[in-house]
C-alpha cells in the first residue's frame, strides 16, 4: 500500500512541476520557471538548445517584449503521462500554446502551436524537477489578424501586480492587497 501511495505522490508532484512551468512562463515569473528545473538541466525548444540559465536568458526578453507591447502567452496542458523508474521519470504532456502580440497581423507574433513537453524528471534530495526537456512542436497555426478586444469590462490577465492571481495570493497571504 505504501508503494502505491508513493507512486501516486510522485505522479502528482511531477504533474505540479509541469503546471508550475506553464504558470511561470505565462505570468512572466522567471524565478518560478527556474524552480522547476534542476540547476544543470538542459532545455530543447524551437530556436534554442542549452542549459536552464541560458534558456531563461533567451526566453525572458522575448516574453517581456511581447508583454510590454500588450501581448502574452497562454499554455493549456492536457494529456499527461508519467513512467516512473525509481528516482527518474519520463513525463509526456500534450498542450496548446497560444502567443499573441503586436503587430496583430504578424504571423510570428500571433500563433497557436500544438506542443508536447517531453521531460526527463529526476528526484534529487527529495524534489522532482526537470533534468532535460524537449518542447516538441507538433503543429503551428497563424492567428495573425484574428485577435479582437474584449466585449465588455471585466478582469484581465497580466504579468504584474494587477493580475487577479497575484492580487488573490497577496490577499490570502495577508500582504495588504484585496482581491
Amino acid at each position: 500500500m505504501d508503494v502505491q501511495r508513493d507512486e501516486c505522490s510522485d505522479r502528482r508532484e511531477i504533474h505540479e512541476v509541469v503546471l508550475t512551468y506553464a504558470r511561470g512562463i505565462d505570468r512572466l515569473d522567471f524565478d518560478l520557471v527556474r524552480s522547476v528545473y534542476h540547476p544543470d538541466a538542459v532545455d530543447h525548444h524551437t530556436g534554442f538548445e542549452g542549459g536552464v540559465d541560458e534558456y531563461l536568458a533567451w526566453v525572458e526578453p522575448l516574453l517581456r517584449r511581447r508583454a510590454r507591447d500588450g501581448g502574452g502567452t497562454m499554455h493549456m496542458l492536457g494529456n499527461h503521462l508519467v513512467e516512473l523508474h525509481g528516482d527518474i521519470a519520463i513525463s509526456e504532456t500534450y498542450g496548446t500554446s497560444v502567443h499573441w502580440g503586436e503587430p496583430a497581423d504578424d504571423r510570428r507574433m500571433n500563433f497557436t502551436s500544438g506542443v508536447r513537453f517531453i521531460d526527463r524528471m529526476e528526484r534529487r534530495h527529495g524534489r522532482w524537477a526537470i533534468a532535460e526537456r524537449w518542447a516538441a512542436r507538433e503543429w503551428t497555426r497563424s492567428d495573425a489578424g484574428r485577435m479582437m478586444p474584449k466585449e465588455a469590462a471585466g478582469p484581465s490577465g497580466g504579468s504584474g501586480a494587477d493580475d487577479p492571481l497575484i492580487r488573490l495570493q497577496r490577499s490570502v497571504r495577508g500582504e495588504g492587497v484585496t482581491a
